[in-house]
């Protein structure tokens, strides 16, 4: 069993800065990846970006070049790093953990999840 829980969210302008935490108890060492999504309201869950347990990551698009994923094994906590937020990016993140499958870029594969923070981005 993983256990997560995601903090660092808030409302912010424009431009502005937020890292998000996501600290793991349990087995994390069996996953085979980590990621955080973001769900905004009426819309479908999406990827943001993902660290496999290589250490090698990917990010979304719409992201990349302003977010940053990385972890720190001996805190065992996982971390986005966003900078230039933008209206859109605003919306309910989740960190997730998969254990089941290199599948890692569809949601359903991930067995554990947090319960989310929220991310508001004013213009």
């Amino acid at each position: 069993q993983v256990q997560l829980v995601e903090s660092g969210g808030g409302s912010v302008q424009a431009g502005e800065s937020l890292r998000l935490s996501c600290a793991a108890s349990g087995q994390t060492s069996s996953n085979y990846c980590m990621g955080w999504f973001r769900q905004a309201p009426g819309k479908e869950r999406e990827f943001v970006s993902i660290i496999f347990r290589d250490g090698s990551t990917t990010y979304a698009s719409s992201v990349k070049g302003r977010f940053t994923i990385s972890q720190d094994n001996g805190k065992n906590t996982l971390y986005l790093q966003m900078n230039s937020l933008k209206p859109e990016d605003t919306a309910m993140y989740y960190c997730a953990a998969n254990s089941r499958s290199w599948s890692c870029y569809s949601g359903p594969q991930y067995n554990y999840w947090g319960q989310g923070t929220q991310v508001t981005v004013n213009s």
